[in-house]
This record gives structure tokens, C-alpha cells and sequence, in this order.
């Protein structure tokens, strides 16, 4: 959809750790719509390229819908002015098998998507293992991807 509707997408990911991006560029014609990538796995990455405030990510923590929204809005927002993308993604999460607590259990994935039309943020709670998280996190993000191009 992203090829054939010429429209261009970037990522921000933590949990995922670039899975998403690479997952696109498995794709042929993928070079005429992946803008840029970023890995934003620790907490100043996320402010420095995402725009996420200090002070949401000290009243929510990385893993949260707040920091997802603002990874997506803030890297949407940033490429628009810069460059014109039309899709931004963002993920973030705890993959395990440690980090997690009980108000942020282990599985606990954030999936933003931002286009014209604002940003979305599914929460998602997944089990399996580290490597299953990281996987249907994934394709949580492609598929948000993939309904933001076919909205256009």
C-alpha cells in the first residue's frame, strides 16, 4: 500500500529494535518510502528524536501510551516539517523475560501510528517470550501501517 499510494513512512522503536524497519525493507520498492529509522531504545533517544517530554516519561515511564503517543506525534511531526513523511510508527514496550512489574507486566507493548488523520495507540499484552513479543509487536506496527496507507 505504501508503494503503491507513493506515500513515505518512518519508524521510532524500542522494543522492537528496528524489527519493523527491517521487516519494510524485506520488501521490494521499499527504498522509495522508508524515510529514516530510529532505534530509541533508551530514554534520551526517545526525547532527542521523538520530542517525548522529560516530564512524561518521568510521570509514565517509557512503557506507557503517553511516551507511545508522544514517540509517534513528536517523530510524525518532526519528519513532516523536515521532510514530508506521511506515516510515523513507534514502539515501545517491555519484551522481557525481566523488567517488568506488576502495574507494567512483562508482554506490555505500546503501538502508535501517526498520519494526517492523528495519531493511534493500541496497548497490547502479549506472552511467549521475549522473541514472541518482539514478533507480534512487529506486525502490530506493520498492520498500523498498512490501515494508515490505505486511509492515504
Amino acid at each position: 500500500a505504501l508503494v503503491a499510494r507513493r506515500l513515505t513512512v518512518s519508524t521510532a522503536e524500542s522494543c522492537t529494535g528496528g524489527m519493523v524497519a527491517a521487516s519494510l525493507v524485506d520488501y521490494p520498492g521499499i527504498s522509495e518510502c522508508l524515510y529514516e529509522a530510529h532505534v530509541t531504545y533508551a530514554n534520551e533517544a526517545k526525547v532527542k528524536y521523538c520530542g517525548v517530554k522529560p516530564e512524561t516519561l518521568a510521570a509514565f515511564g517509557a512503557v506507557s501510551e503517553q511516551t507511545a503517543f508522544e514517540m509517534a506525534s513528536g517523530l510524525n511531526r518532526w519528519l513532516r516539517e523536515r521532510s514530508g513523511a506521511d506515516i510515523a510508527v513507534a514502539t515501545t514496550g517491555i519484551a522481557g523475560p525481566g523488567g517488568g512489574t506488576k502495574e507494567k507486566p512483562v508482554g506490555l507493548v505500546y503501538v502508535a501510528c501517526a498520519d494526517r488523520h492523528g495519531v493511534t495507540v493500541e496497548r497490547l499484552q502479549l506472552g511467549g517470550g521475549r522473541a514472541r513479543v518482539r514478533r507480534l509487536a512487529t506486525l502490530k506496527a506493520l498492520d498500523m501501517v498498512r490501515r494508515a496507507a490505505i486511509r492515504g
